[in-house]
């Protein structure tokens, strides 16, 4: 099965994890890659990430920026290193030199350029801190209480019916809800 897996990656002119591992690349426990992720595979020795750390699709993590090697000869090259407990958005471009630290949240389509402390939510291009993890937990808790939720059954995971899809849709109408 991890043949197969390698061979799929490799037509599509990615790498799997844990060929990025065996490369150089440190990554802790549940870290979960969704699709499309580009973890710099000419560099991947310079990335660490962390234990319970989600990349949504398409997050690029690049540890060269090649923009000085037309004008200069040399790429810029540098460390990036992800905490625990680190949600990074789709779209997400983390960049040469950044350490993102734990419990932080990035939203999607943000571009990291600089150090993100512990603690924090940061959104935008490039990533600004938009407030404490505590303080987005608390807001959306809140909004929580007012919201629909719904339960693992709704979810592919737990083949939702046709019939709990469309009420799902209705609920949402106009609305934001949660998802076991």
């Amino acid at each position: 099965m991890n043949i197969i897996k390698e061979i799929l990656y490799r037509i599509r002119g990615e790498y799997t994890t844990e060929k990025l591992i065996s490369m150089g690349m440190k990554v802790g426990k549940n870290f979960g890659r969704l699709n499309g992720v580009i973890l710099d595979p000419s560099h991947c020795w310079l990335i660490e990430i962390g234990d319970n750390v989600t990349m949504a699709p398409r997050v690029h993590v690049l540890c060269h920026d090649a923009s000085t090697k037309q004008f200069m000869n040399y790429t810029k090259i540098g460390r990036v290193t992800i905490g625990n407990n680190v949600f990074i958005g789709a779209e997400t471009v983390i960049l040469p030199g950044v350490t993102i630290g734990n419990n932080v949240v990035i939203g999607a389509n943000s571009t990291v350029t600089h150090d993100i402390p512990d603690n924090s939510v940061a959104v935008g291009s490039p990533a600004r801190i938009l407030c404490t993890l505590d303080e987005y937990i608390k807001k959306e808790q809140s909004r929580m209480s007012d919201s629909p939720v719904f339960g693992e059954d709704y979810t592919l995971r737990k083949n939702v019916s046709l019939e709990k899809r469309f009420e799902q849709k209705e609920k949402l109408d106009g609305k934001i809800g949660y998802i076991d």
